[in-house]
């Protein structure tokens, strides 16, 4: 997944951008509303954290804006304030939910995961696909009952490929999703996990195949 952080505190932006790294997330930082809104002009987020006070306006006018936009990008709000009228407010505005400073990170993460699988519909925490268990919230993968070990970027490559089985991905979206800005990377470097993931997946009815030319598709027997 790629995440947009839209944090001014330095040190705090740091750790909680690292912390989502550990996970195989990519994380884009914006310390200002105005490199946030460039961000979001170049690529797409699958989730957005943004704090309240910023250097240049009040993220809850920003949230708003980007509800009255029909954009349906998830928000998680970060805040220091605790009252309970400021948390409504930011849900109200259309928020999809929020933590209050200073946050335990791994409350961090289980909002993130909850958020996202309410936005996806996740009725069923595992997917299954042609002999292939596949369970986000765990991050584990089984096949003919073998509990397969996946890296971070594999599973988060897995996680993308499986949500639209048939459709093709161009390196270029890939790139995108699993990825942030302050990591140089190339085609190569999709080609190297699309390799490693392909091996893992080794004994299950799924594939990935390269349409030449285009991109990958995971296919199904």
């Amino acid at each position: 997944m790629r995440f947009l952080l839209v944090e001014d505190n330095e040190d705090l932006a740091q750790s909680v951008a690292a912390r989502l790294r550990l996970d195989g997330h990519a994380v884009d930082r914006a310390a200002t509303l105005g490199e946030a809104g460039d961000c979001l002009a170049a690529a797409p987020y699958d989730l957005i954290l943004l704090d309240i006070s910023l250097p240049d306006g009040d993220g809850r006018d920003f949230l708003a804006g980007q509800r009255r936009a029909r954009s349906d990008t998830p928000v998680i709000v970060m805040t220091a304030r605790s009252a309970v009228s400021d948390r409504i407010d930011v849900l109200d505005l259309g928020a999809d939910d929020y933590v209050t400073k200073p946050f335990d990170f791994a409350e961090l993460e289980a909002r993130c995961r909850a958020v996202l699988r309410r936005r996806g519909g996740a009725g069923q925490p595992v997917v299954t696909l042609a002999g292939l268990s596949f369970s986000p919230t765990t991050a584990t993968v089984v096949i003919a009952g073998e509990t397969r070990d996946l890296r971070n970027r594999e599973l988060r490559l897995l996680e993308i490929l499986i949500a639209a089985p048939g459709r093709i991905f161009s390196k270029t979206q890939l790139c995108d999703r699993l990825f942030s800005y302050a990591e140089s990377v190339t085609d190569n470097a999709i080609e190297v996990y699309v390799g490693r993931l392909r091996k893992k997946l080794e004994g299950s009815g799924t594939r990935i195949e390269t349409v030449r030319g285009v991109g990958y598709r995971l296919t199904a027997e």
